[in-house]
């Protein structure tokens, strides 16, 4: 059984919950997200508790109670994200490197011969300070699918860093090729 999946979701003060046969919409402050539901996994919602409850059909199959635990944390997702959002920060590591933002379009630079243009999907925000990217959104996948786009223009390299990475990623480093040769001729 899921412990996830037994324990009912609360709905905070502010959010709308709507549950028709084939999808979920929740409603909040920030925006509504929608989502298809997962076959298999029942969701019930009971107005009078303001909590959202679900079941699982076959609670004996492995993939069952899987879906069971996941649809828990999407809808979980959903309100979190309705209710404060969700953000993701980038920081550009490395000399000249700059971004500037028009709109929808990020252009970066970051050591090729021409900038790059990155276009942010709908619903999603970014701002940019000094050599620090913020991408922000109401849909927490869609917000660190955009993220890891623009963090794969130019991944940070293990020799001196240089690079677009997350702020809390740690890059290990290498040591370059004058290191071990200064070593070994001692």
């Amino acid at each position: 059984m899921s412990r996830l999946g037994k324990k009912p979701i609360k709905i905070p003060a502010g959010v709308a919950v709507n549950l028709s046969e084939t999808e979920i919409a929740i409603k909040g402050p920030k925006g509504e997200l929608k989502k298809k539901l997962v076959p298999g996994v029942g969701i019930s919602f009971d107005k009078e508790k303001n909590e959202i409850t679900t079941i699982v059909a076959a609670p004996e199959k492995k993939e069952s109670r899987a879906l069971w635990g996941l649809v828990v944390r999407l809808i979980e997702g959903m309100i979190a994200g309705v209710q404060k959002g969700f953000e993701k920060k980038l920081e550009m590591v490395g000399i000249g490197f700059k971004a500037a933002q028009s709109g929808q379009k990020l252009t970066l630079e970051v050591g090729y011969s021409h900038p790059v243009e990155f276009t942010l999907p709908a619903g999603l925000a970014a701002k940019i300070e000094k050599n620090i990217i913020t991408i922000s959104g109401i849909d927490k996948q869609e917000v660190g699918e955009a993220a890891a786009q623009i963090r794969r223009i130019k991944k940070p390299e293990p020799y001196k860093g240089k690079g677009i990475k997350y702020i809390d990623e740690i890059i290990r480093r290498k040591a370059g090729k004058a290191a071990k040769t200064g070593a070994a001729a001692k």
